[in-house]
């Protein structure tokens, strides 16, 4: 039978008196937040830089089209329920149609979902929906609900995991946009879609737009286009449901402008460039079925096109590596950051490749960049190993810490270097240790290694304690002679024989040294 939780009166009574009841400002009713609208700022703020670079970055060959989606966008918040936000609108160089909004009104929409819409009416139908998710504080409501639910674990001393979070509740500050394109409620795309279309009234576009929207969303979910599935579909489903309420709500509104003409011609560089996208997925699939040759081939199709994109470059780097030709590979990954110098992945590239070709200071230089621009596991995993080729263990731990935080390959390479630098000053803390009162009434000392690593001569030390802060004695005792990682022994002394509980109480044990096993 599945058994419910309270979180306890004292622990709600202290929530209450830190937060409390907030007007949502779209629909007017009372919502309890945990969020004040200055954090739900700051966390936009913080998020959008990483989060743009997370998704291919800003899409920077056509400078008008940034100035015109944002014109657009600004055209609508002024009109919002909540006006004085600090909008911003970016177009992301990601083929993935997609869009999303940070809290504060951080909102970015995919070059990808741009060739999809006919005119500038259904452009507005996207930004005042995404919009709508920022006034309406649907970010500020899913962190709220996430976070309650982790102090409600917390107060009965479970896991949050149990409730199929992890730690989203306790790390919501550190999430870029992953966090706020999941999933929203039925009701919270609604109300976006529903409130967005006054906000389009208002600002003189016709409210057919977004119904025209929903229409080729639920027709190209159909068509299993997998792309809108794993993208704007996984974040903003659509349904006959939305197409419906959004025909009924058109209805009731007066006509506006579409501006088909000044769109088409706004994305013209877009569907000039669409081939060009088309060859660099030709070629990402191609690398991922290590075609290099394949995949240069359909990179010259993509950069006959359309040279100035960074990307194409990057992609020729990866194919030259995979024909061991580091000079090409090297000289594509530079021609990537002349193209493109404010994104990560370029410096990433071309650092870890100096990395494994030798160049430790030409590779510290880009992994340096990469890290500023965007923290990623790879980075700080090669920033790692300089830091521990020139000594500098203290920084090689920060870094190894960033990388093993992560999942994956990299991450299990961190950690086991993590571990091996702090099994020499800090065992104990990846090799615990407890005392047990066995049923002849003497210790038994249990130890298991949590470390990835394999370990060798345990040493232990044994103290006895006066009273809760007074040492009385310690000794060392020799534990295993070797531990493979997850193993866990018994160890049998003769301390004892005690007939409660109480008097073994006094023993505190602690692995103290050990010794790292010949990889």
């Amino acid at each position: 039978m599945r058994r419910f939780h309270r979180i306890s009166f004292p622990l709600l009574a202290l929530l209450l008196t830190l937060t409390g009841c907030s007007v949502n400002p779209v629909t007017g009713q009372s919502e309890f937040s945990l969020v004040s609208p200055e954090q739900e700022v700051a966390i936009g703020a913080n998020n959008y830089a990483p989060s743009q670079q997370s998704q291919g970055g800003r899409y920077y060959l056509d400078p008008n089209l940034q100035v015109y989606v944002s014109s657009v966008g600004r055209k609508l918040a002024a009109v919002s329920d909540r006006p004085n936000l600090p909008y911003e609108f970016v177009v992301l160089n990601n083929s993935v149609p997609n869009a999303w909004a940070l809290p504060g009104g951080k909102i970015a929409v995919n070059r990808g979902l741009l060739t999809y819409l006919e005119d500038e009416s259904q452009l507005a139908a996207v930004l005042a929906h995404e919009i709508v998710h920022a006034a309406a504080r649907h970010g500020a409501s899913q962190m709220t609900r996430g976070t309650l639910l982790n102090i409600g674990a917390a107060a009965v001393g479970i896991a949050g995991a149990n409730y199929g979070l992890g730690q989203a509740g306790a790390q919501v500050a550190q999430l870029g946009a992953a966090a706020w394109m999941a999933r929203y409620g039925r009701e919270d795309e609604l109300e976006s879609d529903r409130y967005g279309m006054d906000y389009m009234v208002k600002a003189g576009y016709d409210p057919y737009g977004a119904v025209k929207l929903q229409e080729t969303f639920v027709k190209l979910s159909e068509g299993r286009q997998q792309d809108f599935i794993s993208g704007l579909f996984a974040s903003h489903p659509p349904s006959q449901e939305r197409v419906n309420a959004n025909q009924a709500k058109a209805a009731t509104l007066p006509k506006g402008v579409t501006n088909r003409d000044i769109y088409q011609r706004k994305i013209s560089r877009l569907k000039r460039d669409e081939p060009a996208y088309k060859a660099q997925d030709e070629a990402i699939k191609a690398l991922n079925n290590k075609d290099a040759k394949g995949a240069l081939a359909a990179l010259d199709k993509a950069i006959a096109i359309q040279p100035g994109d960074g990307y194409f470059w990057e992609l020729r780097g990866h194919a030259w590596e995979m024909l061991d030709n580091a000079a090409n590979a090297e000289k594509a990954f530079t021609t990537a950051i002349g193209k493109n110098p404010d994104y990560f992945s370029h410096y990433l590239a071309r650092g870890m490749l100096r990395y494994e070709e030798a160049n430790k200071t030409g590779a510290r230089s880009d992994l340096e960049k990469s890290y500023n621009i965007l923290p990623t596991p790879y980075a700080s995993y090669y920033l790692g190993e300089i830091a521990l080729d020139s000594g500098d263990q203290q920084n090689a731990i920060r870094y190894f810490q960033t990388a093993a935080s992560g999942s994956g390959e990299i991450a299990k390479k961190s950690q086991e270097r993590l571990a091996v630098l702090e099994l020499e000053t800090a065992p104990h803390k990846y090799i615990p240790s407890k005392l047990v009162l066995g049923d002849d009434g003497y210790l038994i000392i249990v130890i298991k290694n949590n470390s990835p690593v394999t370990v060798t001569n345990v040493e232990l030390q044994l103290t006895k304690m006066l009273n809760s802060f007074i040492a009385d004695s310690t000794s060392s005792i020799n534990g295993p002679s070797k531990l493979a990682p997850g193993q866990q022994v018994s160890l049998q002394t003769r301390i004892g024989p005690f007939k409660e509980s109480a008097e073994a109480s006094a023993y505190r044990i602690k692995v103290s040294r050990v010794q790292i096993a010949a990889q």
